[in-house]
């Protein structure tokens, strides 16, 4: 089974335009969309006891009411079972600060929403490549035995 994947985002066109380029990719992971950290954070807690449920990937907006990206980010790393998910921080933000924190906070990657739907796409089918089929990660049990 493909792990799925999580997406924060409080712009409504934004996750529109997600889920319509993840369509067009041809991303057989499942999705599910969020408006903001809040629920993010409260789906993993009630997930936690289930390694099947465990996502493969996060794509995290920073600027959102309520608990904003940045919030989210430091609660899903400094939390011993999630810490290995990859995040990805997906923002209009090009702001240095922004970056850096995001990296401090353990962001995996850092990436500038793009202009128009085709660099979307584009970008959609390089995490697709990289994230969802070239990178292997630890399952969870193995990271609690660890602990």
């Amino acid at each position: 089974m493909n792990p799925y994947i999580l997406v924060a985002d409080d712009d409504a066109d934004d996750r529109f335009l997600l889920q319509n380029a993840f369509q067009e990719e041809k991303i057989p992971n499942p999705v599910i969309y969020f408006r903001d950290g809040v629920e993010l954070v409260d789906h993993l807690h009630k997930q936690q006891n289930d390694e099947s449920l465990t996502p493969g990937l996060i794509i995290l907006d920073l600027n959102m009411p309520r608990k904003d990206g940045r919030q989210a980010l430091k609660e899903i790393k400094s939390n011993p079972e999630w810490r290995f998910i990859p995040v990805l921080v997906f923002t209009t933000s090009e702001a240095e600060k922004d970056i850096e924190e995001s990296y401090q906070l353990g962001a995996n990657s850092y990436i500038v929403k793009p202009s128009d739907y085709t660099k979307l796409t584009d970008l959609i089918r390089s995490i697709r490549d990289f994230w969802l089929g070239s990178v292997t990660l630890p399952r969870r049990s193995m990271i609690n035995q660890s602990l």
